[in-house]
């Protein structure tokens, strides 16, 4: 979209950015009964968009203390817009800043800034969208919400409709907020080798970008806790037809527990990519056993002629703004980064794991003591019939085992940098990685394993070497 076709579009919709607040916290609101008014800037009554941003503010604050999923909700006040900015896409706290203005009344103020928004990203409709509707404060009367003429309201519908749910999610990220401290259920423990993890919640379009706080442990039995924190918070899309990946060409974003393999060069891609990408190990070995096909998703930028995507618009990778990527490419590492991309994330305080961690540790253990013994019986009892490993069954696979273990007989080892994140949808299963360094030695091997919950027994359906 060229930049005056945007602004056009900001200009016509006049009043549809009233509708996208109210509705964004409050599905079921209605239009006020109130008789038509002209509104001008310097009007000492509250306008129309004064009165849209108070009522989310008064829905936010008459929420419950905390959403299904962990989330507090909150009110938008100044202090908590102030806190969280930091964590938001530069333009996206912009945009953030001129909604406090209008919900101040400070409509010259936030004309100015709006003005200054869209000549700086001249690609971003939302942005122009707030514009317009500031600007029709100053050419006519704002009649009602969404205050468009019939015919041009419905030539532009389809892009009304997503820059309103755009809206709305950004908003509803705003009002719903992680507790201090907390972390998504899938982080049971991170080792310190990864820096950062990133969680994306797909019916919010967020990407949470977390720096890991825990430091290298002298001692492999100390305090596996994780400890993360939140430093950045972005908006993404995901693919055209939602979420859940089966096959490949279906347009959707694969669901589940993927580590970032490499950074391509922007150079070397098409525009539609934008400033670079990061692939992930999509299908993992979890896909693979149920099947799925496809390839190449990635966490990519936008094209040079769009600012962001609507929250449903791409063939399956996750897309950032560019400047948001540019954020994340500066910050996360290859082959140690998580990514973790779930229907809804569930927050919890990081204690709240330790029962579910102790009790999947105490099973690894016993997995160490068996290969550390070389007792094969044993030690095969801790693998699943429906074990694959590139295209080998366990039957294919184990001799491989014996003859390692027979080679170097029993000998002590131990599991250094574990990391272990739980998935659970249809089947419990465990992404665990991890060192084996055998005692007198100072290096070994890094492995990753796929566990699986089979009648109420932990089994390991993969393993490899990193």
């Amino acid at each position: 979209m060229s930049r005056r076709t945007a602004w056009v579009l900001g200009a016509l919709v006049g009043g549809v950015l009233l509708f996208v607040l109210i509705n964004a916290s409050r599905p079921d609101a209605t239009l006020p009964n109130r008789p038509s008014a002209s509104v001008s800037l310097d009007t000492p009554e509250p306008s129309l968009l004064t009165q849209a941003v108070a009522r989310v503010q008064d829905v936010a604050r008459s929420q419950v203390p905390a959403t299904p999923s962990g989330l507090e909700t909150t009110s938008l006040t100044a202090d908590r817009l102030d806190a969280v900015k930091p964590m938001l896409g530069q333009a996206e706290a912009r945009l953030i800043g001129i909604y406090q203005l209008i919900s101040q009344g400070q409509h010259r103020e936030a004309l100015a800034l709006a003005d200054k928004l869209v000549r700086d990203h001249p690609n971003f409709q939302l942005a122009h969208l707030v514009h317009g509707d500031l600007l029709s404060l100053q050419a006519r009367p704002v009649r009602q919400l969404g205050d468009v003429p019939d015919t041009k309201a419905l030539a532009a519908s389809l892009q009304l409709s997503t820059l309103r749910e755009e809206s709305r999610r950004r908003l509803r990220a705003l009002t719903e907020r992680p507790p201090e401290g907390s972390i998504p259920t899938q982080f049971l423990t991170l080792a310190p080798q990864s820096r950062h993890a990133i969680a994306i919640d797909a019916s919010r379009s967020r990407l949470y970008l977390f720096e890991n706080l825990n430091p290298a442990r002298s001692n492999p039995d100390g305090d596996r806790q994780p400890r993360l924190r939140l430093v950045g918070d972005f908006y993404i899309s995901v693919g055209l037809s939602g979420i859940e990946k089966t096959i490949e060409g279906d347009k959707r974003t694969p669901l589940g527990i993927y580590y970032i393999t490499s950074s391509l060069n922007p150079a070397d891609l098409p525009d539609l990519y934008g400033v670079g990408a990061l692939p992930i190990n999509y299908p993992n070995p979890l896909d693979v056993q149920r099947g799925k096909t496809g390839s190449g998703i990635w966490l990519h930028g936008t094209p040079s002629e769009q600012f962001v995507r609507a929250p449903q618009a791409s063939d399956g990778c996750v897309v950032l703004s560019n400047p948001d990527l540019e954020r994340v490419l500066a910050t996360v590492q290859i082959r140690t980064t998580p990514v973790v991309i779930a229907p809804e994330l569930q927050w919890v305080q990081p204690d709240a794991l330790s029962s579910d961690r102790d009790q999947f540790e105490s099973v690894l253990e016993a997995w160490r003591r068996s290969r550390s013994e070389g007792n094969l019986a044993e030690l095969k009892g801790f693998y699943s019939s429906r074990f694959l490993n590139q295209g080998r069954d366990l039957a294919q696979w184990w001799p491989r085992v014996e003859s390692e273990l027979r080679s170097t007989g029993p000998r002590e080892l131990a599991i250094k940098d574990l990391s272990v994140l739980r998935w659970s949808d249809t089947d419990d299963t465990r992404v665990v990685t991890f060192g084996e360094v055998a005692a007198g030695q100072s290096r070994g091997v890094t492995k990753r394993q796929y566990w699986i919950r089979e009648s109420d027994r932990w089994t390991i359906f993969f393993e490899g070497t990193l």
